[in-house]
């Protein structure tokens, strides 16, 4: 259901640039790619992800920046302890990726907008987005819960084995879940033992 998802935990900071802190592609699948791409080398498809990946996140700081610029808001530091409610306060949108701005087919972004973090998911366009962004959320809050993202020592890096595992689970293959109630909970058992270790 979603063969070229792309999550990307990116860091919108206040500087110019943003800084990807984490991707990870599902697929990748054939017919997403140009007649030219096809061709490319294994690190030249690497290079042409990167710089995908670069896109898409200035496009989701920018996006962000803009909601939080309309809506009058503040960026107000969260502390530790304090992720449940910067996630209940995060910006969020959906952007629409031309065909060819960056993927050579149209896509759809999900992202939040978290403190000075940025969470994004892209997906094809006949994913279901209430899904989608059921999972990202699920997502960023494992990841502010886990790996202290709001804190001064912040794991993601050294723990992106943390966020592979908490991807497969909530993404399995790439594949968005519907998840009922009793699933969920057994989901959310699982997942915290994992973090938790």
């Amino acid at each position: 259901m979603l063969p070229d998802p792309h999550s990307v935990p990116g860091q919108c900071s206040r500087g110019r640039e943003s800084r990807v802190l984490y991707c990870r592609v599902f697929g990748p699948d054939e017919s997403l790619f140009t007649d030219q791409e096809r061709e490319f080398s294994p690190e030249e498809r690497r290079v042409l992800q990167r710089e995908q990946t670069a896109v898409v996140a200035r496009q989701v700081r920018s996006a962000a920046s803009l909601s939080r610029g309309a809506a009058g808001r503040l960026l107000m530091e969260a502390l530790p302890g304090e992720e449940a409610l910067a996630l209940q306060e995060a910006d969020s949108g959906v952007l629409r990726l031309r065909a060819g701005d960056p993927f050579p087919e149209e896509m759809s972004a999900l992202w939040l907008g978290v403190q000075s973090l940025g969470f994004t998911l892209v997906c094809e366009p006949h994913e279901n987005l209430l899904l989608a962004e059921g999972t990202l959320r699920t997502l960023t809050r494992h990841c502010l819960e886990y790996l202290h993202l709001l804190g001064p020592g912040s794991e993601v890096l050294l723990r992106s084995d943390r966020i592979d595992a908490l991807l497969s689970r909530l993404l399995p293959h790439g594949q968005l879940l519907f998840l009922n109630h009793r699933f969920a909970h057994s989901l959310e058992k699982e997942v915290a033992a994992y973090m938790t270790k």
